[in-house]
């Protein structure tokens, strides 16, 4: 039985999909609230659905069941204020299942994330050597308990302390695809914006606030959610040394390649409303990121990743224009 954390949420419940339809029986530690996230698993049979106060209880009955865990459960909101709750949740939770799997010889992948990378101006190279992790300065709470979640994680390695016996931790850097709907404002662009792509009205895209930059030029490594999940299911498949990688596509593109994607994708000319870059958060505002893939080609991964062209054509055909758009 593969454990799911976070399998009900947007990129968990994509890679529980995947694990079901290949017949594997999947457990999902995750809480679903009073919305329509149950939605995300509703097509899939699922072994349990555990509450996450009862984590610690399921693992000691389970123990031998467990063949690999997928850590993907974390407070995700880059927006969320109670820095209690994030460590709860991103950095204790994280600690104790990698004790367990360390403990009970099971395989590990956690979710990381791009956020680990702060403003960038430390470049974006998954070196998980202690002192290249040190340098970087993430640029709100989330990003930071994963980035300490990764520091102490090479730390018990350095230290010799018991470890899984695989592991491995992913920095998804910008990703989009089915399932985002119950994550409000921290839905993709993508998604967001489709309801007034598909109408013909405008999409509101910030204005370039530096001179490099023309208006719509900012660039971020977007990767489709089916991308994620292949090289997570890649990771089973193989040996795959352990450590921290990136997982984007290594191509950045524009906002506007990624708006001239879902125009096209939905028959209607691109239309935009420029606004300013909200003061709050111009001194913080990343007007690129590209992820290093070096190090998983280096590792074997050789598939190719889709490109926003691809990836929103595909998402928009086969999910936002349908009546159920859910995977």
């Amino acid at each position: 039985m593969i454990l799911v954390t976070g399998g009900t949420g947007f990129i968990g419940s994509n890679l529980v999909g995947r694990l079901a339809e290949e017949g594997l029986r999947v457990s999902i530690c995750d809480s679903l609230g009073t919305g329509k996230k149950w939605r995300n698993i509703a097509r899939h049979e699922i072994d349990e659905l555990v509450d996450p106060g009862r984590l610690d209880d399921f693992l000691a009955r389970r123990e031998g069941d467990v063949e690999r865990v997928y850590h993907l459960g974390a407070i995700s909101a880059t927006t969320e204020s109670d820095v209690d709750l994030i460590v709860e949740s991103n950095l204790r939770l994280s600690q104790r299942l990698w004790r367990w799997c360390a403990e009970t010889s099971t395989p590990l992948v956690y979710a990381s994330s791009a956020a680990t990378y702060g403003d960038g101006s430390s470049g974006f190279l998954d070196d998980d050597d202690p002192e290249a992790l040190a340098r970087l300065r993430p640029l709100n709470a989330y990003g930071w308990s994963k980035h300490a979640f990764d520091r102490w994680a090479v730390r018990e390695v350095a230290e010799a302390n018991p470890v899984p016996p695989e592991w491995v931790g992913l920095k998804f850097f910008n990703v989009y695809g089915p399932n985002e709907h119950h994550k409000g404002d921290m839905r993709s662009v993508v998604t967001k914006a489709y309801p007034a792509a598909a109408r013909g009205k405008p999409v509101t895209l910030f204005r370039s606030h530096h001179p490099d930059f023309a208006d719509g030029e900012q660039k971020r490594d977007f990767v489709y959610v089916r991308d994620c999940v292949d090289v997570m299911l890649w990771t089973r498949d193989q040996p795959v040394p352990s450590g921290i990688y990136n997982l984007g596509t290594g191509r950045a593109q524009s906002w506007l390649q990624l708006m001239e994607a879902l125009y096209h994708a939905t028959g209607q000319p691109l239309a935009v409303t420029w606004v300013d870059i909200p003061d709050e958060i111009r001194d913080r505002y990343q007007y690129f990121t590209q992820a290093d893939m070096t190090k998983l080609r280096g590792a074997g991964y050789d598939r190719p990743f889709t490109s926003v062209e691809e990836g929103v054509a595909d998402y928009v055909g086969r999910f936002l224009s349908q009546d159920d758009p859910y995977r």
